[in-house]
C-alpha cells in the first residue's frame, strides 16, 4: 500500500504543493464566505447560505481525500516525517487521526469484498434465520447508513472506541487492528486531541456561532455526503479473493473529478495504489472481462441512486460446537 518511488518528485512536489495550497486557501474562502452570510440581514439569508454550506461539506470530503493520499504515502514520497505531518494536520478539522485512517484504509485495500463476512459494506450476514422483522432491521441500518450520515459517526464512534481498547478487544471487533501497538495508540491519540484542539481553537477565537458556522454545520453537511459517497465504487461488484477486483470506475465528470483528485478511477487506484492522484486519469485500466458487470452504472448520481437497491443480506447459521469426546 505504500507510495510508487518512481514517480517524478519534480512533478509531484509540484503538483501536491498546488493541491495543498488550493484545499487550505478555498476552505478559509467558504469559513469567510459562511460567516459573512450567516450575519447578512437579508430576506435571502438562507438562499445564499445553503448552497454555502453544501459547498464547506463537499470541500471537506477534499480534504478528507487529501488524507488519503497521505495513508498511501504518496503525498511526498521522498520526505515521509513531511507527507505525514501535511495528513495530519489536513484531517484535524474532521477529527480522524491519520495513523487509524491508515490502518483501517490498509485493511480495506488488502480484504477488500473478500467474502461476505470481510470488508463488504453492503452486505449483512445473519445467523439467524432472515424472518421480515430481521430484514426490515438489516435494511433500515443498511439506508441510514448511507442515507442518514450513519456510517460516518459509527466510523468516528469506533476510532474513540480503539483509542482506549486493549489490541487483543480492537482486533476481535475489527481485524483491521492486528499487530496495532502502543506507539500507534500513542500517536492516534496525539492526532485525535490536536483534531479537538483545532475545534476549541475555533471556539476561542470567534465565539460559540463562528465554530458553529466554520466547523460543526459543515461536519454534519460532510458526513451525510461522506457516508452517501463512500460506497459507491463499491456496492454490490464482485466479492471473492481478487479482492482488487472487487470495484468500479466511473466516467470522468469534470467538476466532481477535480473536487474528489480522480477517485473516479476506483478500478485503477486498486489495482495501483501507489499511483498518485494526478496520474489516474492517464493510468487508467479496464477491469478483467470476468469483472466486468461492476461496471454497471454510468454516472456519480446513478451510482448513488443504486444504492436505494438495499443491503445483500446473508444467512449462514451457526455451527454447533462438535460435542466432547
Amino acid at each position: 500500500m505504500s507510495a510508487n518511488f518512481n514517480v517524478n518528485l519534480t512533478k509531484n512536489i509540484k503538483f501536491n504543493s498546488y493541491l495543498l495550497i488550493e484545499t487550505v486557501l478555498v476552505f478559509a474562502a467558504l469559513v469567510a464566505a459562511a460567516n459573512f452570510v450567516w450575519h447578512l440581514e437579508t430576506a435571502w439569508k438562507w438562499a445564499l447560505y445553503f448552497p454555502v454550506l453544501i459547498a464547506q461539506g463537499l470541500w471537506l470530503d477534499r480534504i478528507y481525500i487529501v488524507g488519503h493520499e497521505t495513508t498511501h504515502g504518496k503525498l511526498f514520497p521522498n520526505n515521509r516525517r513531511f507527507n505525514e505531518l501535511c495528513g495530519m494536520l489536513m484531517l484535524l478539522p474532521l477529527m480522524v487521526p491519520l495513523q487509524v485512517y491508515r490502518k483501517i484504509h490498509q485493511f480495506h485495500h488488502g480484504f477488500n469484498r473478500r467474502d461476505a463476512h470481510t470488508s463488504a459494506l453492503d452486505t449483512f450476514v445473519s445467523r439467524k434465520p432472515v424472518s421480515g422483522i430481521r430484514r426490515v432491521w438489516y435494511q433500515a441500518l443498511w439506508y441510514l447508513g448511507i442515507f442518514g450520515s450513519g456510517y460516518f459517526w459509527h466510523s468516528l464512534g469506533a476510532i474513540v472506541i480503539f483509542l482506549f481498547l486493549p489490541t487483543a478487544a480492537a482486533t476481535r471487533i475489527s481485524p483491521a487492528f492486528r499487530h496495532w501497538r502502543g506507539r500507534d495508540r500513542l500517536i492516534s491519540w496525539g492526532q485525535f486531541l490536536l483534531g479537538l484542539a483545532f475545534h476549541t481553537l475555533f471556539y476561542l477565537l470567534g465565539g460559540f456561532t463562528f465554530w458553529l458556522v466554520s466547523l460543526a454545520l459543515p461536519m454534519l453537511v460532510f458526513a451525510w455526503i461522506w457516508s452517501l459517497l463512500v460506497y459507491i465504487f463499491h456496492y454490490d461488484t464482485s466479492i471473492g479473493p481478487e479482492v482488487r477486483y472487487n470495484v468500479r470506475s466511473l466516467p470522468r465528470h469534470w467538476f466532481f473529478s477535480w473536487l474528489l483528485m480522480n477517485f473516479n478511477e476506483h478500478a485503477t487506484h486498486h489495482a495501483f495504489p501507489g499511483v498518485p492522484w494526478y496520474e489516474l486519469p492517464a493510468k487508467r485500466i479496464e477491469l478483467p472481462e470476468k469483472y466486468l458487470s461492476n461496471q454497471n452504472v454510468g454516472t456519480l448520481w446513478q451510482a448513488v441512486r443504486q444504492q436505494f437497491k438495499g443491503a445483500r443480506i446473508v444467512y449462514e447459521p451457526e455451527v454447533a460446537p462438535r460435542p466432547a469426546d
